[in-house]
């Protein structure tokens, strides 16, 4: 029960209450020009704390809290005009990254409206939010050099499939996929109404070309560093031939180029800042296929944030495959980052870092500082990072600003020592009020039981909000398929999955049920999928919750000056809830 709720301008509204599910928010017009101040009187019982302060300029004292409440979302479409793509000249730093690959020189990195003929393409994304990010650059591309995206496989002239590498599974899939497309080429074939098919991203990368070589009805594979030259590649596969880039570059981040997004009116966003790992974790392929670190300069990624919240996004999610390990030298010589010490204390790296650590630069928490103050009223979060690049600057950077979230993937891999030596991890098991979530690996090479016994434990000790499990599978030029032996047979490996999933269920349950009764931020981003009545967003730990919206029920409570007026939620609103039940999928 939330008592004498008062607005700064002094009008007092008693004994609002929030038993069942009722909703609290402001009129926009009365939360219009930043917003007005609002003061909430609660009582020593009430769980306002879990708000986590978030929005602007929270100050607590011993029973009230002072907060900015939030806009409604105003989503406008995409702008369609592109900045024309550039090709930026590659370098060849070592046969890391030559393997027999091709690379098509700047003049061939064709672009304009007549090289696509408005032909029809249907992109089809697997794997992490990276590639759903380069998938909206591929957009981008194609869209400048005329092909027309579209959501209909049966139209298209193209299928691109934006691919994974990391398991053995996502391939797999990708070749039952790729199957199951060749069946309708050739019954297409024979009604004339052919169309092409491509492979992009990391398994291109990877297999490179064997994927040409193992199916005959792949025309086109493309790395992730080399979208730019899709043009050129679809030109030479509409000549009758087939079209291959997989060059790895040291600096390609796409910066010039605006994505388009794949869900304009959405209220979350993706915003890449970094691309490529230099970790060289045995178990993993990521260096092999997105190459080295690379991060796009600060400037052009404050551009993008800006233009998503122009477009209401409320929740920015920034990404990297190691995205806390982002470094900007375009900093001036004069700048002092916000970072003493980069690399958090009980860590090492693997690799030669390649800048300086006296060299100027932006580091991400300086890049962290800025984007949270391009709008205090947008959540912003970011995966996935690694935990030796977690300063002390950044976890305090984290814990006073409100809208930056208290949610962190940070991925473990395993409970024992032993393990994430052979891992090349560089840390071991010994690393307040925050969401967390991870990876791990069952049956990595020479996990023994007592290893598998402590990646339990650490899981119950630390009890995450969210946690992948995976059974190890090798995968070719990693340090693990070049020193280690994949001895842990498959059957044991999906056990002890089983047994991490089954140990990460029962502590999630028990998180998830000590938030009943509790009141809860929440970002509304659409209809559920269970109910047409039923709207869906997240709070600050990413937790999702389920809102009944029917109109006897669940409307928003909005004041606007003294008089009470009732309307329905819409997406991109900041609603205030209370849990009433919950699942293992969300809360109600």
């Amino acid at each position: 029960m939330i008592q004498n709720l008062i607005l700064y301008n002094g009008v007092k509204l008693k004994n609002i209450s929030l038993i069942g599910k009722r909703f609290l928010k402001f009129k926009e017009s009365v939360t219009s020009k930043l917003n007005q101040n609002v003061i909430t009187d609660c009582n020593s019982n009430t769980a306002f704390n879990f708000i986590r302060r978030f929005s602007s300029e929270i100050k607590e004292n011993e029973r009230s809290l002072n907060f900015k409440h939030f806009l409604r979302n105003s989503p406008i479409e995409s702008s369609t005009k592109l900045a024309r793509n550039s090709c930026k000249e590659q370098e060849n730093d070592a046969d890391y990254y030559n393997d027999g690959c091709c690379y098509f020189p700047e003049e061939d990195c064709v672009g304009g409206d007549e090289v696509g003929d408005n032909k029809k393409v249907f992109i089809e994304v697997y794997g992490c939010q990276m590639n759903n990010n380069d998938a909206e650059i591929v957009n981008s591309i194609l869209t400048k050099s005329g092909y027309k995206i579209i959501d209909d496989i049966s139209q298209s002239d193209v299928v691109l499939l934006m691919t994974c590498s990391i398991r053995e599974g996502a391939e797999q899939k990708i070749w039952r996929r790729v199957e199951y497309l060749n069946n309708i080429k050739r019954s297409r074939i024979r009604g004339h109404r052919n169309f092409k098919i491509g492979i992009l991203g990391c398994m291109a990368e990877r297999l490179k070309q064997k994927i040409l070589e193992k199916n005959d009805s792949i025309n086109l594979i493309c790395g992730p560093d080399a979208y730019r030259s899709l043009p050129k590649l679809l030109a030479d596969v509409e000549s009758g031939g087939l079209a291959a880039n997989v060059q790895l570059s040291l600096d390609e981040t796409y910066a010039d180029i605006q994505p388009v997004r794949r869900e304009p009116n959405s209220v979350t966003a993706f915003v890449s800042i970094m691309r490529g790992c230099n970790n060289m974790c045995t178990y993993c392929v990521v260096p092999f296929t997105r190459g080295r670190e690379k991060s796009r300069p600060m400037t052009s990624i404050l551009e993008e944030v800006k233009r998503l919240v122009d477009q209401g996004v409320k929740d920015i999610t920034l990404l990297g495959q190691n995205v806390n390990s982002y470094r900007d030298t375009t900093a001036p010589k004069s700048f002092t980052s916000l970072a003493i010490e980069p690399i958090r204390t009980g860590f090492k790296t693997v690799y030669k870092q390649a800048t300086s650590q006296s060299q100027a630069c932006y580091r991400f928490v300086d890049l962290l500082d800025r984007i949270s103050l391009v709008d205090k009223e947008v959540r912003v979060r970011f995966t996935s990072p690694h935990p030796k690049d977690f300063p002390n600057e950044v976890i305090q950077l984290i814990s006073s600003r409100p809208n930056i979230c208290r949610q962190l993937h940070i991925p473990a891999q395993s409970g024992s020592d032993a393990v994430l030596e052979r891992m090349m991890r560089g840390y071991d098991v010994e690393t307040p009020d925050v969401s967390l979530s991870s990876d791990f690996i069952a049956g990595f090479c020479g996990e023994s039981e007592r290893d598998h016994e402590l990646t339990l434990q650490l899981m119950s000790d630390v009890k995450y909000n969210m946690a992948y499990c995976f059974p190890y599978s090798i995968r070719e030029k990693t340090g693990a398929y070049r020193r280690l032996s994949d001895d842990v047979p498959s059957e044991v490996k999906k056990i002890r999955m089983i047994q991490l999933v089954d140990c990460f269920r029962s502590n999630a349950d028990l998180i998830n049920r000590a938030m009943i009764g509790s009141h809860q931020l929440v970002l509304v981003e659409g209809t559920s999928r269970r109910k047409k009545d039923q709207l869906y967003g997240r709070n600050d730990g990413n937790t999702k919750v389920i809102l009944d919206n029917n109109k006897d029920n669940n409307n928003c409570i909005n004041y606007d000056n003294e008089e009470e007026i009732s309307e329905p939620i819409r997406v991109g609103d900041y609603v205030l809830v209370e849990v009433g039940f919950v699942d293992f999928i969300a809360m109600v």
